[in-house]
């Protein structure tokens, strides 16, 4: 008998389905950027590669009509399960007027859009961490009813942002959730040459906040304990740490060459280990999904591509004025 990890997390065979589709759209467009990029039609590739688990089993434990969340620049999973569409991130890939995060002004990774709550990044890392701790306290102060979500590299836990952002939460008890998405390498700089301590959810503590690592290549897993973390959170009961270990299977971004860094064995290993081969084969042992289900499946995230990309390359550009709108307080 097939042991029901899902079940026992509280998630149906529909939303487990869901989430599976949530990983593939967002691996999808991450290959199709690559390409675009190397085409030379498309400036930039920041990637979420072998970090979709982790991304979207955080989202989905999250109410994605009201919580806001600050996504750091790999985030394709998390801010494709709150509701921002292929075309709009293609839009912002070939960076055209009608991209929702920045009308074009930004490189892609840099998510914004006020509908789905999703607040606008900085390229300096770890800045969205006060920002989050900021909205929360916004939130306990109005007595409004979310939770902020907030993720980053496990670079960035070495920033002064994150502990002071920790800090300031876990003394006036917000409501955060901290999602450290750590894939083993800050750039070029290895884990061990950025911890003293073994995990960084051994830092939680400092704070008076619960951590906890998790297995990033598990969005059950992941989603589980968030959960409780969200619901702690709603409770009144303060923010949380939770440590996503998972591994990033593509360079730093298309402007890295992680050959002078990384051995090309530990890539392969890594990729033994993919978040979406080993969830399909989750899901098709619990009889969820088929292998011609996968095949539609992907069928359909292909048109949906090919058709996004298509309009976005034809989309206008912004015109050159636009340039000033909202930076004199328009």
């Amino acid at each position: 008998m097939v042991h029901n990890r899902h079940l026992e997390a509280g998630l149906t065979d529909d939303q487990v389905l869901e989430m599976y589709e949530q990983m593939l759209l967002a691996r999808r467009i991450d290959e199709r950027m690559w390409l675009l990029n190397r085409a030379g039609k498309i400036p930039f590739v920041i990637s979420c590669q072998g970090q979709e688990a982790a991304q979207v089993g955080a989202a989905f434990a999250f109410d994605r009509e009201k919580d806001y969340i600050l996504p750091y620049y790999r985030d394709l999973g998390v801010v494709l399960s709150f509701g921002m569409t292929t075309k709009e991130i293609m839009l912002s890939g070939f960076a055209k007027a009608e991209d929702p995060n920045s009308g074009g002004r930004q490189m892609p990774g840099h998510f914004g859009q006020k509908k789905n709550r999703i607040v606008t990044g900085s390229s300096p890392v770890t800045t969205q961490v006060p920002h989050a701790v900021g909205v929360a306290l916004a939130g306990k102060i109005e007595k409004k009813d979310f939770v902020t979500f907030v993720s980053f590299g496990e670079g960035s836990s070495n920033q002064g942002d994150f502990h002071e952002g920790a800090n300031f939460a876990g003394v006036h008890k917000l409501p955060v959730i901290f999602l450290c998405e750590n894939n083993k390498y800050a750039i070029s700089v290895p884990i061990e040459k950025q911890l003293g301590c073994a995990n960084v959810s051994d830092r939680a503590i400092g704070y008076g906040m619960p951590g906890y690592t998790v297995d990033g290549n598990d969005p059950i897993e992941v989603y589980r304990v968030t959960k409780e973390a969200v619901d702690r959170a709603r409770r009144g009961e303060g923010p949380t740490l939770i440590e996503a270990v998972s591994y990033r299977l593509t360079p730093h971004s298309s402007d890295d060459d992680d050959s002078s860094y990384r051995a090309r064995e530990e890539v392969t290993e890594a990729k033994a280990k993919d978040p979406l081969l080993t969830f399909k084969t989750y899901l098709i042992s619990t009889g969820i999904l088929t292998e011609e289900m996968d095949q539609r499946l992907n069928n359909k995230i292909a048109e949906v591509i090919n058709e996004a990309t298509d309009y976005a390359e034809k989309a206008p550009y912004a015109k050159p004025e636009d340039t000033l709108k909202f930076v004199y307080g328009e």
